[in-house]
């Protein structure tokens, strides 16, 4: 009964709200090849007015609005084109309007090879890059297009805190948040039509997070009909790409359907021994039942394989340079990565959308499984075979206990840069010649996770007039992961003996103590993730303001299942451990006050209660079902102030925004020589602080109808808000007299990291731009680019009161005072940077076939530049690190990622 009351109140209040009705219409047509366009946005900006064109290319537009706006059309494959509009009167007749092909389609190519190069480590976040495809937002585009080659986070976020939908289903990993662009990587030309809600906006799909919501829609009918082809060759990520669309008109049985195939390689990318190989699939088949009702079909497949590179000291840089990448070695003359990364994890998707009278509805069911897998050599009993061990480098000898031998340093530099690379030869040599009986000391492995995920979704959108919009969104999703170490290549042995070298116990109680090729060795677990989301929004927009306010719950349980008994272990190995489980609810609002139609000021806030992440809540899942002591749910309080300008000629956005993430945890898997002992260890960070606080500002200037002018500018504040408590675990089967505790766990009590900076990359940047369009249908532009205040990832347990300790008496080190280890801790940025990108392209029109080119060149100068890094926790005592660091190259430096030198992409495009 009070449900029906609400829904009576709310169709009451929309009825009073209703004025005088006027009538905006006019036709939209392509300015190339004179032909009209059907399915075209028109939108007036500032409001929720939005209509489509139909085959004709007619709209019309009913509003009770009076004064000036500006009218936004958008197609699919064309720049947005914004025109003044003075609503004074009855009827607004805008007659034939004209609207040019969209130049960035291409670089939106461009794009998706820097995010490439954002997941190649697995130690770096994806980043936010991938979201920002759909949006016009000038500030955001170049975030997008010129910082994110130098790992730039929009407002220091990492990409868990958006949420990226396919057709209205959340795609982010319950793993780790994250969403897995390699998922449907390759597919340009039939997902660009996207939604973007940037930050804490409303979004009709879902209450999103902190950098907002993209949602990619699949059907058919938002695409042109017709082929693309298109062929790139770059010296990036990959260095050839081909790629193949097709969409069909709808047919007399209702039937519209799309196709789409790529395939993209390289022999390496332009750090050395990367290899590329990838293709992809898709499908999409839509069922029009009615105007009103569709049904729709959607299968990707995207397969990836890739080598990876890894950060390198200061050292090694010197000897090898920015290119430099010690995980490859040539084996019988080819190029062959220990460290591949392989996806394949294929969707298949069925969504019904249904329009009945005010209610719009999209019921959707996803199925995604597949096999991530991260190869590596695992050495036993046998020395480590990185050419950049820090033992086989000058920095060994020269900061030798014994004293300097600057001798051994020269021929260990001699031999480094004789044999830089990984030596396969010598681990075949090892196995077959000083192995005994067989027996692997080098192996080839694959760390496997093998996903099956059901996703079950439902969006209502309620309409009851312009004013009012209703939006609810149930979803359920369930993930079943194995997650295991597979053996790739024994490497000329005859088995592996699945023993831990250093406690020699056993990983595998129950199974077979020799494994060979395929068999599942050292670890093998199964966690399960379940999470129940449901969320409520309601929106009002009125001529002078407009308001909204969310709600969102969300259930979420984890479980793991071990599947081998492990003897370090054997109390809570093998079995299930208990559920953890979490309730959350969140809060978002925002006020919007028009100045007049051109300008206008926002404010948005959030409070949100989140589960921490299922890799932050088992310490050592490969091993047991040990959870963090007392955990907490993640608290986020974030606030955002706006001001928008739409002239006409002038487009921009200035931003103010204050993020506080409280009561987090993190864990870390490392060896330290720290203060209280020295083993490999797991770290378990709680409650931990992180502040986001800054700036941005984005504006656009059209100088000409040939000539635009561009600015962006960001200046964040991004430190750690806290002094965390950090405590570290370790197995407890060797000798007890080696052992920190016998506990297997060690409190150290408070890290004091307040104030340090987040390693989120630059917090300062500021680009400006020109663009130069032609009417004869050629654009060039250029764009000039600073960043800075770019910080490493620091050494928590380096903080705490351990790192004073010497280990061998348990009693400070003499001169570990508080001042001396705050001078040798200091945090430093890194360079600064500064970059000049160029872009141009031409289109021509032959005979109804559009045919285009496109080129950037980033980085023309060939800049040197790390792009982050991270402080080895090795040396964990005070001790320890000054004695390494006095010659000033230091074994266990920080380590850093290099961006790239100059590079191109040239994509050519035919599309009929």
């Amino acid at each position: 009964m009070r449900f029906i009351h609400c829904i009576f109140i709310v169709l009451l209040f929309s009825q009073i709200l209703n004025g005088q009705q006027i009538s905006i219409n006019g036709s939209i047509w392509d300015a190339q090849s004179h032909m009209e366009i059907s399915y075209a946005t028109i939108e007036i900006e500032g409001t929720s007015l939005k209509v489509n064109t139909d085959k004709k290319g007619r709209f019309e537009i009913i509003t009770i609005l009076k004064g000036e706006f500006i009218l936004s059309i958008k197609a699919k494959g064309y720049g947005v084109k914004r025109l003044p509009l003075d609503i004074s009167i009855n009827e607004l007749k805008l007659g034939r309007i004209l609207i040019e092909k969209d130049v960035s389609i291409d670089q939106n190519d461009v794009l998706i090879t820097l995010n490439d190069t954002q997941i190649i480590d697995e130690e770096l976040d994806g980043g936010s890059l991938g979201m920002l495809t759909a949006t016009r937002d000038v500030f955001l585009n170049r975030a997008a297009f010129d910082f994110g080659q130098v790992f730039f986070k929009v407002r220091g976020y990492d990409s868990r805190n958006g949420n990226v939908l396919i057709n209205g289903v959340l795609m982010n990993k319950l793993r780790d948040g994250r969403p897995q662009w390699n998922n449907w990587g390759g597919l340009n030309d039939v997902l660009r039509n996207q939604d973007f809600y940037l930050g804490l906006r409303a979004s009709p799909y879902r209450f999103g997070g902190l950098l907002g919501v993209t949602n990619i829609d699949t059907r058919p009918s938002g695409l042109r009909p017709g082929f693309r082809f298109s062929g790139s060759f770059s010296n990036r990520t990959y260095s050839g790409r081909i790629m193949a669309s097709y969409t069909s008109k709808r047919n007399k049985g209702n039937f519209i359907y799309s196709l789409a195939a790529s395939r993209r390689w390289a022999k390496e990318g332009f750090i050395n021994g990367t290899l590329y190989d990838a293709f992809s699939i898709y499908a999409a088949l839509e069922y029009q039942f009615n105007t009103n009702n569709n049904l729709l079909f959607t299968g990707i497949l995207s397969s990836n394989r890739r080598g990876s590179s890894s950060a390198i000291t200061e050292e090694v840089y010197q000897l090898a340079g920015n290119r430099y990448n010690p995980h490859w070695g040539f084996q019988n003359g080819y190029y062959r990565n220990s460290r591949e990364r392989k996806i394949m994890e294929p969707i298949i998707m069925l969504n019904y959308y249904g329009k009945y009278g005010k209610l719009g509805i999209n019921v959707g069911m996803s199925y995604q499984f597949g096999n991530f897998s991260k190869s590596r050599i695992g050495y036993f009993n046998a020395p480590n075979p990185e050419p950049t061990y820090y033992r086989y480098l000058p920095s060994f000898y020269i900061n030798s206990p014994i004293g300097a031998n600057f001798l051994n340093a020269d021929l260990a530099k001699k031999a480094f840069l004789l044999k830089p690379q990984l030596d396969w030869e010598n681990l075949y040599r090892a196995n077959s010649i000083n192995s005994a009986n067989g027996m692997a000391a080098y192996v080839l492995y694959d760390d496997t996770i093998k996903d099956k995920q059901l996703t079950l979704n439902t969006n209502f959108n309620i309409k009851p007039n312009e004013v009012i919009s209703i939006d609810m969104n149930l979803s359920f999703r369930n993930t079943i992961s194995n997650n295991f170490a597979k053996i790739n290549d024994l490497l000329g042995a005859d088995y592996h003996a699945d023993i831990d070298p250093f406690s020699n116990t056993r990983n595998d109680v129950n199974g077979q103590l020799e494994k060979a090729k395929g068999d599942i060795f050292n670890y093998n677990y199964t966690l399960n993730y379940q999470e129940f989301d449901a969320f409520a929004q309601m929106s009002i927009v009125k001529s002078k303001w407009n308001s909204f306010i969310a709600a969102n719950y969300t259930y979420s349980t984890y479980q793991r299942t071990g599947n081998f008994l492990n003897e370090r272990f054997p109390e809570n190995s093998m079995g299930k451990s208990n559920p953890v489980q979490f309730s959350n609810y969140a809060i978002k609002g925002g006020f919007t006050y028009k100045l007049n139609g051109r300008q206008w000021i926002s404010t948005n806030g959030m409070l949100l209660n989140r589960a921490p992440l299922a890799v932050n809540t088992f310490i050592n899942p490969r091993e047991n079902n040990a959870i963090v002591p007392n955990l907490n749910n993640e608290k986020i309080t974030s606030v955002d102030i706006n001001y928008f300008t739409r002239f006409p000629n002038i487009i921009g956005r200035l931003t103010c925004f204050y993020t506080r993430f409280q009561k987090l945890t993190d864990i870390n898997f490392f060896f330290v020589d720290a203060g209280v002992g020295s083993d490999f260890v797991q770290e378990v960070i709680t409650d931990l602080d992180k502040l986001n606080m800054g700036i941005e500002m984005g504006l656009s200037y059209q100088l000409s109808s040939s000539v635009n002018l561009s600015a962006a500018f960001a200046l964040g504040k991004f430190i750690f808000a806290s002094d965390p408590n950090l405590a570290i675990n370790f197995d407890t089967a060797g000798d007890e007299d080696d052992l920190i505790t016998i506990e297997g766990t060690k409190d150290l009590g408070i890290a004091e990291i307040k104030n340090y900076k987040l390693p989120t990359g630059p917090q300062t940047a500021l680009s400006l731009g020109v663009d130069y369009r032609d009417p004869k249908y050629w654009w060039i532009s250029t764009k000039i680019n600073y960043l800075s205040d770019n910080y490493t990832s620091i050494s928590t347990i380096r903080r705490t009161q351990s790192f004073y300790l010497n280990p061998d008496t348990a009693q400070p080190f003499d001169n570990a005072t508080p001042a001396n280890v705050a001078r040798i801790l200091k945090q430093n940025p890194m360079d600064d940077i500064y970059l000049l990108n160029l872009v141009g392209g031409k289109s021509w029109l032959l005979n109804g076939k559009y045919l285009s080119v496109f080129v950037s060149i980033n980085n023309v100068f060939d800049t040197d530049f790390r792009t982050g890094g991270y402080e080895q926790n090795r040396n964990g005592n005070y001790g320890q690190f000054v004695k390494d660091n006095l010659s000033g190259s230091p074994s266990f430096g920080p380590k850093y990622w290099f961006g790239y030198g100059r590079t191109y992409f040239l994509n050519l495009a035919l599309s009929f």
